[in-house]
C-alpha cells in the first residue's frame, strides 16, 4: 500500500474461535495497513496463536467482564492509538476477508470527502448456495449505494471523529454500529456507503435455530437503540420495534382473543400470507430470492418481538442481558 506514513492506517479485528476463518482474514489485511490488532473474547482453540504468527498484536478480553462487539473494538483502538498517530482505523470481523483494493479506495474516499468519517462498502456472503440464512445475509447487507445513516462491522473510520464520541458503547451487545452513527451524525459527521466490494463475510447460519437466535438478537438491538435515541427527531429503530410488535405480538393476541367469540377471527391469519406476498412482489416475483426473503422478513416478527420483550423485561428487573451468540 503506498504512503503508508503518510496516512497511518491501522487495523482492529475482533474474533472468537474463528479458526480458519481468522486465518484468511489476517491474511487479508497484513500488507494493507500499518499495524494489526486483533482483540479475542475467550476463544478456545488456536486464534491467538494464529493471530501472533502474522505479526498481529493480540489483546485478550477479560472474562470477568461480559464480552460484546462494541468493548472489544474499543479495545483494540485504544491499543492502536497508545502505540501511533493513526489517521484511520478499518474495523473487521474475524469472519470477514478484506477484498483486494479496499482500503485504498475507502481512504481516497475520506481525504477527499472531509464531512464524511464513515466509509463503508459491500460485504458479500462466501458461501451463499450453504443455506438460505447465508443467502438472506447477503440481501440483507446490499445497502443502497451513497449517503446512509449507519454502517456495519466492517467500515473504516476516522479516529480523531471515533474518539471524540467516545468510542462505541461497550454495554450494547448488539447494534453498536447504527448507535455509534447516530451519535456522529449528530456532530455533523457523514456516513456513506460506496460503490466497491468490501469484506467476503463467512455468515455460517446452516441451521433454523441459528436464523432464530440472529433475529432475536435483532430485536434486542432494536429495543435498545430506541430507548436510547428514539426521540424526536432521531426516532432510531422506532420503525422496526413498531413492525416487530404489531406482526408478532398485537396481531397474534388480537386473533387469539377474538377466537373465542368467532372461529372467524382465524381468517386474519391470512395476513402473514398476504404480507408475504406484497413483499416479494414489491421485490420481483419471479426470483426465489425474493420469496426466500418475503417469506423470512415475515417470519423474523417473531424472534425480534421476543428479544425486544427480553429486553424491556431484563431493564424492567435491572439485569443485563447476556451476548446472544448464533454461531
Amino acid at each position: 500500500m503506498q504512503m503508508k506514513d503518510r496516512f497511518q492506517i491501522g487495523a482492529v479485528i475482533i474474533g472468537r474461535n474463528e479458526g480458519a476463518r481468522l486465518v484468511r482474514c489476517l491474511t487479508s489485511i497484513v500488507e494493507t495497513v500499518d499495524r494489526i490488532v486483533y482483540v479475542d473474547s475467550g476463544s478456545e482453540d488456536d486464534s491467538i496463536l494464529q493471530a501472533r504468527k502474522v505479526g498481529a498484536e493480540v489483546i485478550i478480553l477479560d472474562t470477568d467482564l461480559p464480552f460484546t462487539a462494541a468493548r472489544a473494538r474499543n479495545a483494540g483502538l485504544e491499543h492502536l492509538t497508545l502505540y501511533g498517530n493513526f489517521k484511520y482505523v478499518q474495523f473487521i470481523d474475524g469472519d470477514c476477508e478484506l477484498e483486494k483494493g479496499w482500503i485504498v479506495k475507502a481512504r481516497d474516499f475520506l481525504e477527499g470527502n472531509p464531512k464524511c468519517v464513515v466509509a463503508f462498502g459491500r460485504r458479500k456472503e462466501k458461501f451463499p448456495e450453504a443455506s438460505v440464512y447465508n443467502r438472506l445475509c447477503d440481501v440483507e447487507w446490499d445497502t443502497p449505494i451513497g449517503q446512509s445513516r449507519s454502517c456495519g462491522g466492517d467500515t473504516l473510520m476516522r479516529v480523531d471523529a471515533l474518539l471524540d464520541v467516545g468510542g462505541f458503547n461497550p454495554n450494547l451487545i448488539a447494534g453498536e454500529e447504527p448507535e455509534l452513527c447516530v451519535r456522529l451524525r449528530a456532530k455533523g459527521w457523514q456516513i456513506w456507503r460506496l460503490d466497491h466490494a468490501m469484506t467476503l463475510h463467512d455468515a455460517a447460519i446452516l441451521r433454523f435455530s441459528q436464523w432464530w437466535k440472529r433475529a432475536r438478537r435483532g430485536g434486542h438491538a432494536y429495543a435498545e437503540g430506541a430507548a436510547l435515541h428514539g426521540a424526536p427527531p432521531e426516532q432510531h429503530n422506532v420503525a422496526q420495534v413498531r413492525r416487530a410488535l404489531v406482526w408478532g405480538l398485537v396481531l397474534p393476541l388480537t386473533i387469539l382473543t377474538l377466537s373465542f367469540g368467532s372461529l372467524w377471527a382465524l381468517l386474519l391469519l391470512l395476513a402473514y400470507p398476504i404480507q408475504v406476498f406484497r413483499l416479494a412482489m414489491r421485490d420481483g416475483i419471479g426470483k426465489r430470492e425474493n420469496w426466500e426473503r418475503a417469506f423470512f422478513l415475515t417470519l423474523s416478527k417473531f424472534p425480534e418481538t421476543v428479544g425486544i420483550v427480553t429486553y424491556w423485561w431484563g431493564r424492567l428487573k435491572g439485569k443485563q442481558i447476556k451476548l446472544i451468540e448464533y454461531k
